[in-house]
């Protein structure tokens, strides 16, 4: 007993007893705004092809692309991140496809852009790895490994086209030292200060893109981890951020997302700028697959994982289920 009655006192489960009360204590709320679409696009076909790995996740046409988009932007989603994948034959070992105006990506930036104008935020994903015929991030040295600093000039080129084809946000994705402000000084340079660069700051060497790899035609040979950052590391994510604040970008982000929060909040307590993660193909595919099996509740699943981004400190999250989640979150308002 105590003297303000029956112990105990304290009774946390009076702010749990009804979806009203629930609801109204919430401290972590999805809204469609926080939510981007990665979507695929693929040359050469002329219906859209499933991702086996990916259940409802597609390669699109762009027809189907330009669908996809007006979609989004009707329930409300912030942005779309466009990946392109290019026929097999166009592929070499400079990844020319990825600097070609009229290369598949270029072309979906330009009908996305027709299609939703300055409504939705046309994404653009900046790195080789589609257009290469090893499937690195960049080109190749005499020795077989990345040459950072010569793929710096092919990431420069890149960000060129794709601003100049209409893009809103460059997001250089292949972790190559220097690569945002080589994209800075490129865009600055023909005139488009305007368009934004996320930062891939903290993009981790995971196994949880391996759907990503079918969902793009990956030819990759080899690995990543000369590049791509080691899981056991979080104070190297801390380096990568500082570095890329200092050379321009605009916003950051952590990718994977689930793996890991830990990085994901301790980037967004250190930041005065956007912080976005990526819930990658992997983690996706996991929770498609258990629920297919009955194992788990598919919609709770979804909702709970992405809370749990939100809640980590992302302002902004990609998702495969971005616009299916919108849609339910605006019908439950």
């Amino acid at each position: 007993m105590n003297s303000y009655g029956s112990f105990p006192g304290a009774r946390p489960r009076r702010l749990r007893t009804t979806p009203a009360m629930r609801r109204m204590v919430a401290e972590t709320r999805l809204h469609p705004a926080d939510l981007i679409l990665p979507a695929f696009v693929r040359e050469g076909i002329t219906e859209p092809v499933p991702i086996q790995a990916m259940p409802g996740v597609v390669q699109h046409t762009r027809d189907t692309l330009r669908k996809a988009a007006a979609e989004a932007l009707e329930a409300g989603v912030s942005g779309i991140m466009l990946f392109g994948v290019p026929e097999d034959e166009k592929k070499d070992g400079a990844g020319t496809a990825g600097t070609d105006p009229d290369g598949i990506l270029q072309v979906a930036i330009r009908d996305v852009k027709a299609e939703v104008g300055d409504e939705l935020i046309i994404m653009s994903d900046l790195c080789l790895d589609e257009y290469t015929d090893h499937g690195h991030c960049g080109v190749l040295d005499a020795d077989g490994r990345v040459d950072n600093d010569a793929t710096l000039e092919r990431y420069a080129e890149m960000a060129q086209v794709q601003a100049d084809a209409g893009v809103h946000v460059v997001g250089p994705s292949g972790m190559m030292d220097g690569q945002v402000g080589v994209v800075r000084d490129a865009l600055d340079t023909i005139g488009k200060e305007d368009v934004s660069i996320l930062a891939y700051t903290a993009k981790y060497s995971s196994a949880f893109y391996g759907p990503f790899r079918e969902a793009v035609g990956s030819s990759l040979r080899g690995d990543r981890k000369t590049y791509q950052q080691d899981p056991a590391n979080l104070r190297e994510s801390m380096r990568e951020l500082a570095l890329d604040l200092e050379e321009g970008a605009d916003m950051v982000m952590v990718k994977p997302a689930g793996p890991y929060l830990d990085v994901l909040a301790k980037v967004a307590e250190s930041v005065d700028v956007p912080v976005a993660a990526y819930q990658i193909s992997g983690e996706y595919a996991m929770v498609e697959a258990a629920a297919e099996k009955g194992w788990i509740d598919r919609d709770r699943a979804i909702f709970e994982t992405l809370t749990g981004i939100r809640r980590a400190g992302a302002k902004m999250i990609l998702t495969y289920w971005a616009t299916e989640v919108a849609q339910k979150l605006s019908a439950a308002r």
